[in-house]
């Protein structure tokens, strides 16, 4: 980050951090920025005789306080000028330079989807995590959410988003995608995401959710069958998969019924752990809608959000980590 202003300084000497300065913190602490910079630098502006580029760096983290605090371009520009600790997470100054505006901004997400970083992102984050130790890969849980993508929402055919469909859940019907995800057994981390219209069925991703190494796998009744398809036959791993509740609840009451009960309340409190990132991105992030037209848009920032939620669920570990390294 870039030295303060006077401004700046003065702001940042209040004595009360507010709950956005202390996740900054935290996130300045725990995000894998070289290697993230080494991921986009190749494909990043050159200084020309032009106008020249904002510093990487900068963009970069701007694009990252976007996914965690839900900006647009416009929202982002925006909180640049008036949030002191915005500005300084940026590296960016009133009195010196200037502030990257909207059009800038779209830009470095456009560079990002055109040559499909964030995937590279995803890698990255989880490969630094991998080295920690904290992605054993000894067992998978998966699990999927429903995005909702606004119904009202037309593109240049005066109809809704093309590649987002409903489906119903309960008694209610949702208008959106999903996002399908794998999530590492021991830590709770989500080492595989893919997506589908809302209306694909669970079970068809189940071999896109598998890193290959898992000794285990535990998913819902949405998954039932995963194991007699094609695609995963001859996978060597124990299957721990929700009955239906219809199933269960024909079972005659004794004790083989109570005793199916409690295995599957175990299996429940296992793939309780795949809750936790749609917990973050929602309620941390506040993704609770699509914010792009088309799953590839939206698949891209998906995959930056579970990268960045494995790191904020990671965080007290890593500076933990960090704390033992610096006084050895």
């Amino acid at each position: 980050m870039s030295q303060m202003s006077f401004s700046d300084a003065e702001y940042a000497g209040k004595r009360k951090k507010t709950r956005r300065e202390i996740f900054l913190a935290e996130m300045e602490q725990v995000v894998p920025w070289d290697r993230l910079l080494a991921v986009i630098e190749p494909h990043y502006p050159k200084k020309s005789n032009g106008r020249p580029p904002y510093p990487l760096m900068t963009m970069l983290r701007i694009h990252l306080m976007q996914n965690w605090f839900g900006y647009s371009d416009p929202a982002v520009e925006e909180a640049l000028y008036e949030i002191a600790p915005v500005r300084q997470f940026a590296g960016v100054s009133l009195t010196r330079g200037t502030v990257p505006d909207e059009t800038t901004i779209l830009n470095f997400r456009h560079l990002l989807e055109r040559h499909a970083l964030a995937a590279k992102i995803f890698e990255v984050v989880n490969a630094y995590l991998g080295e920690r130790n904290l992605l054993l890969k000894r067992g998978t849980i998966m699990d999927v959410t429903i995005i909702h993508a606004p119904s009202s929402t037309k593109n240049a055919y005066g109809e809704r988003d093309p590649e987002m469909h409903q489906t119903k859940k309960g008694n209610q019907w949702y208008f959106g995608m999903k996002a399908h995800i794998g999530v590492d057994a021991d830590s709770g981390l989500v080492h595989t995401m893919t997506t589908t219209a809302a209306n694909a069925a669970d079970v068809t991703q189940t071999a896109a959710l598998l890193h290959g190494k898992e000794k285990s796998v535990y998913g819902d009744a949405g998954y039932v069958g995963a194991n007699k398809r094609e695609e995963l036959s001859g996978r060597k791993v124990r299957w721990h998969i929700a009955a239906r509740r219809s199933t269960v609840t024909a079972l005659k009451a004794g004790p083989y019924r109570r005793a199916v009960e409690e295995l599957e309340y175990l299996k429940a409190t296992m793939r309780a752990k795949a809750e936790h990132p749609f917990r973050v991105i929602k309620r941390q992030f506040g993704y609770t809608k699509t914010r792009f037209k088309g799953l590839a848009k939206n698949t891209s920032q998906l995959l930056v959000l579970f990268g960045l939620s494995n790191l904020w669920m990671a965080r007290r570990r890593l500076m933990a980590m960090r704390g033992a390294k610096a006084r050895h």
